[in-house]
């Protein structure tokens, strides 16, 4: 890996480097995306069932779009014992984790006649989109799907693309059926999307859509929203790992690899204030490299993407790292709680050693979908509050109306509403 000195320069030029990945760049691909989406929204069922024909090569209908029990069945008995436990337990962590993120509604009642609160009410139907082929994540299912449940959400469909024989990815049922998905559609792309978000025959129109996709996926959630609410357009992954001289070289370098083993636009950062473990780590990374399975896709991606930067203390370092607000940030330094209170952007944070990033990926509990390319500097994980709305509660008596209601009305004429003055106006004439 190429190490580099950090400095205002080099940190700008990465950063602007970064940026490029964004799906905000992707507008070459935007006019297809509509096209799609209008089709859907124009022809429902028939726009989707011939974009499956011609994307999946499956002769989709009415009678098989959906995965039927009989399909989720067969799923099991192809998945081995050991993993099906494995989903289970992680399940059961994810569950745990964002129980504790519900909140209830709140009223606050005073002895004036003045009543206030927060209406806490989850949403009625989310939509649930999930890869199929190589980039079929049943963890993923697990992330989107329990908060959503643990919110009471009332409906939660899936769609995810079959195959020409008209199979879904078996890890995939089996990580939906565990986590309590409703219906299974056998769509995917953004046609899905598109179904999701203004219905069809068939599919349901949901409030809100969440979960990971290609290119096109991710231009057709930036196009829907507003018809529906959506988690995030998501970019690709990132790591960025802030170690002193304390870490271990081969833990750092592995650590940066699970992640830039995603896809060549991956990124794999460390910032270190030790010039030693800087070139201790660049040679483990070299080492793993060449014994991995994903060889080709790591050396793209760190030629890409992956950066070793030397800075001349934490403080700099700090600053680099709030600047970047990378989606995965590891901290493994003498006392990494202590660092971890000076980082104010990060879609999730590892601390220590033995907090290695694909923990919060597979099984922990914390919600693995984060905000990317800089966006944890104002978006939050997935999480419990994606899935519910709050309403506002006012109520006032006569009597506490009365005493404020010539404030009301002077801030109403103040800005030219009359009308506004007049209707608390009339309650005292």
């Amino acid at each position: 890996m190429r190490i580099i000195e950090l400095n205002n320069d080099t940190k700008n030029d990465i950063l602007n480097s970064l940026l490029k990945r964004s799906p905000n760049n992707y507008g070459q691909f935007e006019e297809k995306v509509y096209k799609i989406i209008e089709n859907v929204k124009r022809n429902g069922d028939k726009a989707v069932f011939d974009y499956t024909k011609e994307f999946d090569k499956f002769d989709l209908n009415s009678e098989n779009i959906l995965v039927t029990d009989s399909e989720i069945k067969d799923a099991y008995s192809k998945l081995n014992a050991e993993l099906i436990e494995v989903i289970k337990k992680s399940a059961e962590n994810i569950r745990i984790f964002h129980a504790k993120q519900l909140r209830n509604s709140w009223f606050d009642a005073k002895p004036d006649g003045t009543i206030l609160g927060m209406k806490i009410t989850p949403i009625e139907k989310a939509g649930v989109y999930v890869p199929g082929g190589k980039a079929a994540y049943p963890s993923s299912v697990l992330m989107n799907v329990i908060p959503a449940k643990v919110a009471g959400v009332d409906e939660i469909i899936m769609t995810t693309p079959c195959n020409a024989e008209g199979k879904v990815n078996p890890g995939t049922l089996v990580a939906a059926d565990i986590a309590g998905v409703d219906k299974i559609y056998k769509v995917g792309g953004a046609q899905a999307i598109a179904a999701m978000a203004f219905g069809t025959e068939s599919i349901p129109k949901v409030d809100k859509i969440t979960g990971p996709g290609n290119i096109y996926v991710a231009l057709a959630k930036k196009a829907v929203y507003g018809y529906v609410s959506i988690d995030s357009i998501a970019g690709p992954s990132e790591i960025l790992v802030l170690a002193d001289e304390t870490a271990n070289p081969r833990y750092v370098a592995a650590d940066l690899l699970s992640q830039a083993e995603h896809d060549e636009l991956a990124s794999a950062i460390l910032i270190t204030t030790s010039k030693q473990l800087a070139e201790n780590v660049s040679k483990e990374v070299d080492n793993f490299v060449e014994v991995l399975e994903r060889k080709e896709i790591l050396k793209k991606s760190l030629e890409n993407y992956g950066y070793i930067l030397v800075s001349e203390n934490m403080e700099d370092a700090l600053d680099a790292v709030n600047a970047i607000a990378s989606e995965h940030l590891e901290i493994v330094t003498k006392n990494p709680f202590e660092t971890m209170t000076k980082v104010r952007n990060a879609g999730a944070i590892f601390l220590g050693e033995y907090s290695s990033e694909p923990l919060g990926d597979y099984f922990a509990g914390p919600n693995h979908i984060l905000p990317t390319n800089g966006t944890a500097k104002f978006f939050s994980p997935v999480n419990v509050d994606d899935f519910i709305k709050k309403s506002s509660i006012i109520s006032y008596s006569k009597e506490a109306l009365e005493a404020v209601h010539k404030d009301i009305e002077c801030f109403a004429e103040n800005e030219g509403l009359t009308a506004h003055a007049n209707s608390i106006k009339v309650r005292f004439e």
